[in-house]
């Protein structure tokens, strides 16, 4: 089965004990707390980590208008956009001294690589995603389905070993980084 908003929450509910839902507007106590507590918790525990598969870079468009003070230049930030990774100029993917301000990117460059977190399809989630996603909605629809703190504090120590869990299996996905700049290596000449 295809992974939905529908079916994450679903597969949340089933961890707390409480029935599936059909419809996230089924007028249900369940549907109405997925419906309200899914997209803010998906968004974060997109934006905690520069996860591989949300991970997308693009040259902004500027925008005509102009800031009114520090910076040269504004741009538009994608429709899709959760949070900077980095930004760069003339090809590069990192280096431009920035700033995040009312929606847009300020900078003196005249040309902007956004290296970014976007928030992908929930069918594009991987496995190790979805679990760490279930049991964070678990932990967040405790409460307000069966009033139980106890049983809360134990799915938020759960979904925070899945989060740590996919962490490091999505770390493992890509060669790593060299240290670059590090001031220690410097100093020894």
């Amino acid at each position: 089965m295809a992974l939905s908003a529908l079916v994450l929450c679903s597969r949340a509910l089933l961890k707390i004990g409480a029935q599936p839902i059909a419809s996230l507007d089924e007028g249900t106590a369940e549907a109405e707390v997925a419906a309200n507590l899914y997209p803010a918790a998906r968004d974060t525990l997109l934006s905690a980590y520069p996860w591989s598969f949300a991970t997308g870079q693009m040259e902004l468009p500027r925008l005509l208008a102009t800031p009114h003070a520090d910076f040269a230049f504004a741009y538009q930030l994608p429709a899709d956009f959760l949070r900077v990774l980095s930004a760069g100029g003339e090809g590069r993917g990192s280096g431009l001294v920035y700033r995040l301000h009312e929606s847009r990117l300020h900078t003196d460059a005249p040309r902007v690589t956004l290296t970014y977190l976007f928030r992908p399809a929930e069918s594009e989630f991987p496995p190790f995603f979805a679990a760490a996603l279930v049991t964070r909605l678990a932990a967040e629809f405790c409460i307000p389905l069966t009033e139980s703190t106890s049983r809360a504090e134990l799915l938020n120590r759960l979904a925070e070993s899945e989060f740590r869990n996919a962490r490091l299996t999505d770390s493992q996905q890509h060669t790593a980084r060299a240290l670059e700049h590090f001031p220690l290596i410097a100093a020894r000449g």
